[in-house]
């Protein structure tokens, strides 16, 4: 199959004006975390949920607000307690006297930005629910299921500082999101511009720059972004090396890893790296695009042993290992 570089990359400079501007109008809003809005449009772009670590305060449901804003989009906050209810998240059944018949009432999950909030912080079955509609795209209440709204983004938060009363993801299901990001403090530059903004002026208004048909059309066009064969090799054996990473030379890690990525993190560097590349504004995928996503797919695929933790060695020192080890096509 002959594929016309050239006229990808025209079309992808057309197609991805709005990045720049969607880019802007957050920057508004949100100072510094330019890591953070660029893996939401990584998220939005690749049709993927994203996991997001941070400690309190870092305009985790601020980020997300402004973006939902920005593309005209439906935005629902749910906050997740110990007693919430699958209920309470999809919607239930609700006997109406007066017609003598039962009525669906939506639940909050019916939008297209969703800011599940210390998603740790609720049982399994409420955590359950919300990775189905994920998953699935849909929601089943009572006999009738219901397809969500595209684009359909959910964001959820955890908080990394260990409190009582949490319920950790279990690792099959954080599989299901396509990456997790850790967010730091802003740098004191930063800080002191957040701090003069908030005292001195309310938060402006957010305008719509785009509507959310376009991202779709972004979607589309994103798909045809050319990936070499080359690439393709590298972005398995990373993968691999996760798996076997005797066999790639990169032994020191073997006893470190309890188990290593899934396909899914194959298909995620994948769509990861075509999505970044469509960010930067090209029509074709190279491997700085696949190492700028590789931390955010893979941290939370790569599991470490007692022995790994005993060191103080994180998934992440072992995937920049990899990634320091493999042949860059």
């Amino acid at each position: 199959m002959q594929y016309d570089i050239k006229a990808i990359n025209e079309k992808i400079q057309k197609e991805s004006a709005f990045v720049d501007l969607l880019t802007m109008e957050i920057g508004k809003t949100i100072v510094g975390q330019k890591y953070m809005t660029e893996r939401l449009l990584i998220g939005l772009l690749a049709n993927g949920h994203i996991l997001l670590e941070g400690v309190p305060g870092l305009a985790k449901t601020l980020a997300v607000k402004t973006l939902a804003q920005a593309i005209q989009a439906k935005f629902q906050r749910i906050q997740f307690t110990p007693d919430l209810l699958p209920a309470d998240l999809v919607g239930t059944l609700i006997y109406n006297q007066k017609d003598s018949k039962f009525q669906t009432k939506k639940g909050p999950i019916f939008a297209n930005f969703i800011l599940a909030d210390e998603i740790n912080r609720s049982p399994a079955k409420v955590q359950s629910a919300l990775l189905e509609a994920m998953q699935e795209r849909q929601v089943t209440i009572g006999e009738e299921t219901f397809k969500l709204d595209e684009p359909f983004l959910v964001l959820a938060t955890q908080n990394p500082i260990e409190q009582e009363g949490t319920y950790p993801l279990p690792e099959a299901q954080v599989d299901r999101f396509m990456l997790k990001i850790k967010i730091d403090y802003p740098s004191k530059d930063e800080e002191l511009q957040i701090m003069r903004q908030n005292i001195s002026t309310p938060n402006g208004e957010v305008k719509a720059v785009i509507a959310p048909r376009e991202i779709l059309k972004a979607r589309a066009a994103m798909n045809e972004i050319y990936m070499d064969e080359k690439i393709e090799r590298y972005i398995l054996d990373i993968v691999f090396a996760t798996r076997s990473p005797k066999n790639y030379g990169v032994d020191n890690v073997a006893q470190l890893i309890s188990y290593g990525a899934s396909p899914r993190a194959t298909i995620n560097l994948a769509l990861g790296a075509k999505a970044y590349a469509f960010i930067k504004r090209r029509g074709y995928v190279i491997p700085e695009d696949v190492r700028a996503v590789s931390l955010d797919v893979l941290r939370h695929r790569v599991a470490v042993t007692y022995e790994a933790e005993a060191e103080e060695v994180t998934s992440e020192n072992i995937i920049q290992e990899i990634l320091n080890k493999i042949e860059v096509p």
